[in-house]
Order: structure tokens, then sequence, then C-alpha cells
């Protein structure tokens, strides 16, 4: 299996396209402007306590207050505030909390307001950034993510990541970790520390606590509020979530960011510094990789699958809703029920990929196409299950209804990737939108693979000439592929008098056929 990131430098942004054998799976955007990132830490003010959500809003800079639960202040929060008032005012010096005495973890069920004050100074991470109307909601329990280890001070608790399912290395890991932190830290070892010797944990543990040492140097005299510890750049946070020894190969087009991700790999995995590619062509990174014509294909309302099958994919503000079309398939299943299974299969694997790439988040019902069995619901439950085994972002499935629908729910960290895929009709000036010509093309190619099943031997194409110069341009033309694939080879006439969406094909006595 190939898999690979390309990687995608402007002025204003980076773009990051995560491939699994050619198919984008995962498109991530940093933006310059983006000051609240999820794992930064502010130094911040309590703006005020609400009692009756036992909640309070503290302002982090952002023009709304962000929201902080009274279950999001973690036990060791009385520690954290009496031991950022010390640091901020310069009477503590040492950071390493090896001889800090901490206070009595707070009451479980206990009230925001016998906690915090108003105007207190506090430091808080940023657990899911601002989205639509809301601003960002944060927590007081800190957590510095490493490659293998997560850091999380005022702790003493080392757990193991649950995907790590051999209890003997559970156990060594555990022993390992336990054996390098010091006091008044606690550890989550990630699951790629699987495997790994001491001394690779070590030194990501030593990194992570001088990140902490840092931080605590900012925080004497700084203003409120402030941010004392960002997140790696987007391209390190995103190697060191995602990377592992199955990607085949890095493509970058900026010399600066090519460097930085050649060191951080030297780092984590100097073994694999050579797939690491500095892009040089003159012909456009994402173009090149054949992204922008899935971008173009994969988020609009319609996403069309093998087979003639396609989802439509609706958004509103509570919820997503994902239906399952079987479209106008020929069907070669033996009954009704074995076509439904095989479409709600394929659209499974389709509707994990479009979780990713979109990065849709909060509650999405999926309405698959009915099924009778008992058997197939399970088999259909599990493939989903499956497929969505490599989503970072926590979910639950459950499985299906009486109805077909299967709903899941999906951690909603950032705002979702919303990319859009309609562009100014030509034909008129009103400002309505059409499709972007590479989806009317993909519905033309679509149109004469049914045709060329049912024996027609010649067509002809009449089409706008725009959408014609289109297919014929270049070789490998549209009009090529077409050949090399169904051995026919299609005429195509241009024709002023279309609109930009109209296209018709003709047989070989010029009778329509569609």
């Amino acid at each position: 299996m190939d898999k690979e990131l390309i990687i995608r430098s402007s002025p204003e942004a980076v773009d990051f396209a995560l491939l699994k054998d050619g198919k984008l799976v995962e498109l991530h955007k940093d933006e310059d402007g983006n000051k609240f990132a999820v794992g930064d830490v502010f130094i911040a003010k309590i703006r005020k306590a609400v009692p009756g959500l036992n909640a309070a809003f503290v302002n982090v800079g952002y023009e709304k207050d962000a929201f902080l639960h009274y279950h999001d202040l973690g036990p060791q929060i009385s520690s954290l505030l009496k031991f950022t008032k010390r640091v901020s005012t310069g009477k503590l010096k040492d950071f390493s909390l090896k001889d800090y005495p901490f206070e009595k973890d707070i009451d479980k069920d206990g009230k925001i307001n016998n906690v915090l004050k108003s105007n207190q100074s506090i430091l808080v991470q940023i657990v899911k950034e601002p989205i639509s109307t809301k601003g960002p909601r944060i927590s007081s329990e800190l957590s510095i993510a490493g490659r293998y280890i997560v850091l999380v001070p005022f702790s003493d608790r080392i757990s193991i990541s649950q995907k790590i399912e051999n209890r003997e290395e559970k156990d060594r890991l555990k022993r390992l970790v336990k054996s390098i932190t010091p006091p008044g830290f606690g550890v989550i070892v990630r699951t790629v520390a699987e495997g790994k010797k001491v001394a690779e944990l070590d030194k990501d543990l030593q990194h992570l606590l001088s990140r902490w040492t840092t931080m605590c140097k900012k925080l004497h005299k700084a203003h409120h509020p402030t941010k004392v510890l960002g997140e790696l750049n987007k391209a390190s946070s995103i190697l060191r979530d995602i990377f592992n020894d199955t990607f085949t190969g890095i493509h970058v087009d900026d010399e600066e960011l090519y460097f930085q991700i050649k060191d951080y790999l030297q780092e984590i995995a100097p073994n694999k510094e050579s797939i690491v590619k500095l892009y040089q062509s003159k012909v456009p990174i994402f173009e090149k990789y054949g992204i922008e014509r899935q971008i173009k294909t994969s988020f609009g309302k319609t996403v069309s699958m093998a087979k003639g099958a396609y989802l439509v994919i609706e958004h509103t503000e509570a919820l997503h809703v994902i239906d399952v079309n079987s479209g106008n398939r020929s069907n070669k299943s033996n009954s009704q029920e074995d076509t439904a299974l095989e479409v709600n299969l394929i659209s499974a694997t389709e509707v994990a990929r479009q979780l990713r790439l979109r990065d849709m988040g909060g509650i999405i019902v999926v309405d698959f196409i009915d099924l009778n069995s008992a058997e197939n619901r399970k088999k259909l439950y599990n493939h989903l299950r499956e497929e969505m085994k490599d989503d970072r972002a926590k979910h639950k499935i459950l499985p299906p209804s009486k109805f077909g629908l299967i709903q899941i729910t999906r951690q909603r960290v950032r705002p979702e990737m919303n990319i859009k895929t309609r562009e100014v009709n030509p034909n008129g000036d009103n400002g309505e939108e059409v499709e972007a010509p590479i989806v009317l093309v993909q519905k033309i190619t679509h149109d004469l693979e049914q045709l060329f099943k049912k024996d027609y031997k010649k067509v002809t194409l009449n089409t706008h000439p725009f959408i014609a110069a289109f297919l014929t341009k270049g070789f490998p033309s549209v009009r090529s592929k077409w050949f090399f694939e169904h051995k026919k080879w299609v005429k195509i006439q241009p024709r002023d008098a279309y609109t930009y969406l109209e296209y018709h094909f003709y047989d070989k006595n010029g009778d329509l056929i569609k």
C-alpha cells in the first residue's frame, strides 16, 4: 500500500493532502491567521464563573470568551492555580515539580464557584477550536504531546493506549515509562510507542520536559491573555500524529518546509529521511498528483462511487445526514438483497473516507439501503468499523436500526473542511452557479460507460465547445483514455448553441440516444 503526504505551500496557508494508494483520504490546511489551534496553552484570566452551567468563561483573546466546564478543570486544579501564581510573581523558579507540595484533589461533583474566582489567572489549553458561533473550548488539565508519549503535569498516572492490545507489551511499556518519569508528572503512552526501546522513550520525554520548562519561563510578568506554549508547526504535528513505517513518500514544494520536515524526520525516524522529496516541476504539485481533481469531485453535495452508486451529503447545524443511493448501476447480483449489500459495502468505505476528508464531527446519520438479513446488517456494521479503524478522531458507531440507519458520533475539535466545488455559470449573468467542469466530465464518462454496456458500436458526443476542447486536448486526452479502456472511438462534435452543462449522445445513424 502506497501512503504519501503531499504538501503545497503558499504565502497565506500550507495545504496537506494524505493519499492512500493515490486516493485522497485526509486534507488539512494550516492558515497563518489561526491563533487558536488545538493543543495551544494560554495564560488567561477568568471573566466570570456561571454556577447555573457549572462552568466559567475565560478571556483567551478571542472575540468570544472560551468555555471551561467544571469537569475540564482536572483533579489537581488547586495545585495548578497555586503553581501559576507563584511562577508568575517570580516566587518559584524550580519548574520540575520534584518537591512541589500538591493540594488535595477537588471534588468530582463540586461547584465551579468554589474553585474559580473572577479575574483569577489560570493556565488553559485549547481542546476545541472556535466553530460556527462558539468560542474555543478549553481545559486546565494540561497535556504536552510528543511522538511516543504525552506528558501530563500535576499527575502520577501512567496510561497505555488502548490500541496496544498485547498484554505483555503494555506491561513492558508501563514498567519502562515508570522508571524514567520524574515526580509530579503523569504520562500517556501513544500507540506508536509499541516495540520502542527505553532510550527512544526517554529522548521524547526529555524533549517534552524542556518544552514545559520553556513555557514556565514565559509566565513571569506575562500579559493576560498570552499564548505561552504553541503546537508544533502543522507539518511536524501532522507527521507526529500520522507518520509510521508504511509511508512511502513525502513531497513538498517549498524549500524551507522541505528542510524542516527532513530535520524532524531525522529526529523521529532517521531511516525514513530519504522519502522526503522537494518538488520542483512547473506543474502545480496538487495537479501533478491528481489532488485538485479529487477535491472537485469529493466535496460536493453528491459524491459518485463505483458502479453508478452515489452518496448525497446534507449538513445541518445539529447533524449531518448521508443518503446512500444505488443509482442506475447494472445488476449482476443474484438478488435485490445481494445488490443492496454490495452497494452498502462500497458506500461504507466511502463514508469512512468522507468523514476523515471533510473532518465531519458531531452526529452523523447514514441512511443505507435496507437489508432484510441480520447477517448482512452485521457484515455492513463490521465493515464500517474496520474502515474507520484508521480514523484518529474519537468516534462511536451504533449498529443499524430497524430502518437501516447507522448513527455515528465523531469528535469535532476544529471547523469542518468546507471546500467550494461549484463555479459561476458562464452562460448566465445572474450569479447562478453550476458544477465544476471536472464533475461534468465525470458524469459524461459514466453515461458513456452505460452506453457501451448496451453495445452501441459508434457514439457521437455533442457538447459545449469548452467541454469539447477539454475532452480532446493533450495526450493522453480524456477521449484517448476512453479508447484505451473501451476500445471504441467517440466522435466529439462542438455545438455553439449548447449551454455549458448540455450534452447529448447520438448513434451511428445520427439518432439521439440520450
